[in-house]
């Protein structure tokens, strides 16, 4: 089993900036990669932001060059550091992680962000 823990989401204004954090913990072991998504209400979840192997990176499209995706020393913790905030990237964040080749199916609770206008 695997359980996420996701935390530091509030209430900012737009322009501001907030860092997320998630820790993985249970069967890690053979995790190979980490990813944030998101979920706005009355919309699909969508990915906001991947890293593979620690290093390679990949970005959903409206939040390239404002968001960054980064692990910890620890390597079973993931961060997101989220610039320039939109009132569009208002939603509730969840991160996910790769064990092997395959994604799990295990969510966190998530972790709400609110951009004010």
């Amino acid at each position: 089993q695997v359980q996420l823990v996701e935390s530091g989401g509030g209430s900012v204004q737009a322009g501001g900036s907030l860092r997320l954090s998630c820790e993985a913990s249970g069967r890690t072991q053979a995790m190979t990669g980490m990813a944030w998504y998101r979920q706005a209400p009355g919309k699909q979840r969508e990915l906001v932001a991947a890293i593979i192997g620690g290093r390679v990176t990949s970005y959903g499209d409206s939040v390239k060059g404002r968001f960054t995706i980064s692990t910890g020393n620890a390597k079973n913790t993931v961060y997101l550091q989220m610039n320039s905030l939109k009132p569009e990237d208002t939603a509730v964040y969840y991160c996910n992680i790769r064990i092997g080749s395959v994604w799990s199916s295990a969510w966190g609770q998530g972790t709400q962000v609110t951009v004010s206008s």
